[in-house]
Order: C-alpha cells, then sequence, then structure tokens
C-alpha cells in the first residue's frame, strides 16, 4: 500500500512538473493575462477538468509560478553573494545585481511576471512573500555586514531626519532586512535596490533602444554609483568612482 502511495505521488509530482513547465512556455506567447488552464490540458493531451484537480484555478497556477520564480531568482543572487570574499562588501554588491540582471535577461517572461504589470484580477497570497524576499535579504545581509564592519561611508550632512509616514517606513525595512543599520543607510538601500531593478525593467521592456548600446558597462557604472549612494565601498581590486 506504502509502494503504491509512492508510486502516485510520483506521478503526481511529474504531472505538476508538467503542467507548469508548460504554463511557463505559454508565458511567453500568451503573458500572465492570457495563461489558460485549458490551454495547458490541450497540449498535455488532457481534459481540462483533469488539470483542475492538480490546479483548482488559474490563480493556483499563476502562485506556483510566481514563487519558482522568486525563488529561482533568490537562489541565483544567494549563490552569486557566495561567490565572492565576504569582506569584499562592494564586490558582493555588484555579484548581487549583476546576478539579477543575469536571470532577468535569461528568464524575460518570468522577469514580466514578476515586476511587470499586475495581471488583472489576481492577488498574490501570503505564500509568495517570503520567496519574493530572498534577494533583497541577501543585500540586506550585504550592507548589514558593511556596518559591522564599519566600512560604510557616512552620507554628507548626516543622517536625514525622517517624519510622518515615511519614518514609519523606514522603521519597517529596517525591522524586515537590516535592523542594525541607520535609518538613512536603509532608506538609501530602498533607492539603490529600486534603481537596480528599475534599470533592469527598462532594459527588459525597451525604455533603451536607439539610447543606450554597450548595457552591461551602463549597468555597471549605475551599480557602482548606487552602491556609492548606499556607502558601500568599491570593489576589491577596483578604485571608487
Amino acid at each position: 500500500m506504502n509502494r503504491s502511495r509512492t508510486a502516485r505521488e510520483r506521478v503526481r509530482a511529474e504531472i505538476t512538473r508538467e503542467i507548469v513547465e508548460i504554463a511557463r512556455r505559454h508565458l511567453a506567447t500568451e503573458g500572465a493575462a492570457g495563461l489558460s488552464l485549458r490551454a495547458v490540458a490541450r497540449e498535455m493531451g488532457m481534459a481540462s477538468s483533469a488539470v483542475y484537480r492538480y490546479f483548482p484555478s488559474k490563480d493556483d497556477l499563476l502562485t506556483t509560478l510566481i514563487i519558482d520564480g522568486y525563488n529561482s531568482l533568490g537562489r541565483a543572487v544567494e549563490h552569486a553573494d557566495a561567490g565572492r570574499d565576504p569582506a569584499d562588501h562592494g564586490g558582493r554588491w555588484q555579484a548581487a545585481c549583476l546576478a539579477i540582471r543575469a536571470w532577468a535577461l535569461a528568464r524575460p517572461h518570468e522577469y514580466a511576471l514578476l515586476y511587470g504589470s499586475p495581471v488583472p484580477g489576481y492577488r498574490a497570497p501570503e505564500d509568495t512573500v517570503a520567496p519574493a524576499m530572498r534577494d533583497t535579504l541577501v543585500i540586506g545581509r550585504i550592507i548589514t555586514d558593511a556596518h559591522r564592519a564599519g566600512v560604510l561611508a557616512v552620507p554628507p550632512g548626516g543622517p536625514a531626519a525622517f517624519e510622518g509616514g515615511m519614518a514609519a517606513d523606514v522603521a519597517r525595512v529596517r525591522e524586515l532586512i537590516m535592523p542594525e543599520v541607520p535609518e538613512e543607510t536603509a532608506a538609501r538601500a530602498v533607492t539603490a535596490v529600486a534603481g537596480v531593478y528599475g534599470w533592469v525593467s527598462f532594459e527588459l521592456f525597451g525604455q533603451f533602444q536607439n539610447a543606450i548600446e554597450d548595457r552591461e558597462a551602463f549597468f555597471r557604472h549605475s551599480v557602482a554609483a548606487l552602491g556609492a549612494l548606499i556607502g558601500l565601498p568599491a570593489p576589491v581590486g577596483e578604485s571608487a568612482a
């Protein structure tokens, strides 16, 4: 009986993987809004009612694709960070940012699902939060490590005084991602991370057409500038800009 149950579980897992892979391919041709369980079922040669036993709704399938995408991106950033000297905080920041761009260029339709236009009517469940934070937590750890090591540059003019809603926002970011760093550093980190993803989105969604040709060089320059905004040192072996 146990062997029979295990065999059924293996079959179910294999069919689930196949559904997800086909749906991932459909993202490239139909986009997230056009994703259809019936179309996936047709490609698999299954009745649509059979597919619904694995994914009761399109939203369930989208959630799986989103979680898989965030986890894939998170692993790429974690791997990039692990490959650098822990004491090379600027190099770790650079490696993490380059990993984000490389992942996005290799999987543009998954990136669009995560960071492009919202899918009409879809609301991401709580299950997506932890996977979505994996890359951000790596960056928070890099900045925290630099702060502990005493190598973060102090912003000119001293820390800003945050008031009202922004003060609450900065406090929330510190608590979630980098509780040890000064508030000003946390605020700058938000700006820097938004800048990295904004750059990647501009590149993927065609905003640099007929303007920026050497995009890798420009991206590296932007990463260096954003790292300096946070107060991170230049990567080991590179002079500061």
